[in-house]
């Protein structure tokens, strides 16, 4: 192997082929003196002539070697073709392919739900989507051994590495009940700091540091429950008085359960990004994934 290369075995198998070396030369593109410098090379290599001139003086004719040899090269160079095509555009009309995405409650409600009801209302029926919740400390383990194919997160929860892309901008919105005691008018500080919270936190605490920055304008809110996902505050919300925090496109799947109102304060936005392994960016089917997964916001 050390002592051949592709080039030399198709030479070696258009020779065999023609049978001449003026002719095997130009199929190759090279010139005679160096084709014939490559039969040097081919002889020494496999220790036999491989081709001898013809008895009629026209041509040359392979050695028995180099007949036994014709086979296994065209079926080599074949494989070799194969592999160095260029990768099949993909079709998900007619593709077999599942998908693993892991992201939170609000990734997976806002983006995953509506890229299923995308595949179902265009019929694409061959491409599966898996859901799991994001593990944070395990999130680059899973996505380097293929466990996890897309991720769709914040840029902080991104593991370093990856491939990334912005998908969806945002920002948070305060929900509260049908029929809360505080009424439909649009909430200043005053009102909100009055009344209890519920707030997501995975970690389970009590603060955020949305706490900091309403303790910096002079105010403070008591947080009640802490829950680990966003639609268990819906949940929380919508069967008591608590107050909540939720991402605006997710609160517009529960507008029939909860009312929405704006911060009361300038709110920082954020960007859910979609994250992926370098290994599959070039991936035609990963592609089309993350093109229809960043479209389906665009589409609205």
């Amino acid at each position: 192997m050390t002592r051949a290369d592709l080039n030399l075995l198709r030479s070696l198998a258009v020779l065999i082929e023609e049978g001449n070396v003026t002719r095997a030369a130009v199929r190759l593109g090279v010139s005679q003196p160096a084709l014939s410098a490559q039969l040097a090379r081919l002889r020494a290599l496999f220790d036999d002539p491989l081709l001898v001139p013809s008895e009629t003086g026209r041509g040359m004719v392979p050695t028995p070697r180099a007949l036994d040899l014709r086979g296994p090269l065209d079926g080599m160079l074949a494989d070799v073709g194969r592999i160095l095509a260029p990768a099949a555009g993909f079709d998900p009309t007619t593709a077999e392919r599942n998908f693993t995405i892991a992201a939170s409650d609000n990734g997976t409600v806002v983006l995953g739900m509506s890229l299923f009801e995308d595949l179902t209302r265009r019929g694409i029926g061959g491409i599966h989507l898996a859901f799991r919740p994001l593990d944070r400390t395990r999130l680059r383990d899973q996505v380097e051994a293929g466990e996890v194919d897309l991720v769709l997160t914040l840029m902080d929860d991104v593991p370093p590495g990856l491939k990334t892309r912005a998908v969806l901008v945002d920002r948070q919105v305060v929900i509260q009940r049908k029929g809360h005691p505080r009424g439909t008018g649009q909430l200043d500080l005053r009102q909100y700091c009055a009344y209890k919270h519920v707030i997501m936190s995975t970690e389970g605490r009590w603060r955020t540091t949305l706490d900091d920055h309403i303790g910096e304008l002079g105010h403070t809110r008591e947080v009640a429950l802490s829950v680990p996902q966003f639609m268990l505050a819906v949940l929380a919300v919508a069967g008591s008085d608590l107050l909540g925090m939720i991402p605006a496109r997710l609160a517009e799947h529960f507008t029939d359960r909860v009312d929405v109102f704006d911060i009361p304060f300038k709110p920082a936005g954020f960007a859910l990004q979609a994250a992926w392994h370098p290994r599959n960016h070039a991936d035609p089917a990963h592609i089309w994934l993350r093109e229809t997964v960043a479209g389906l916001v665009a589409r609205g």
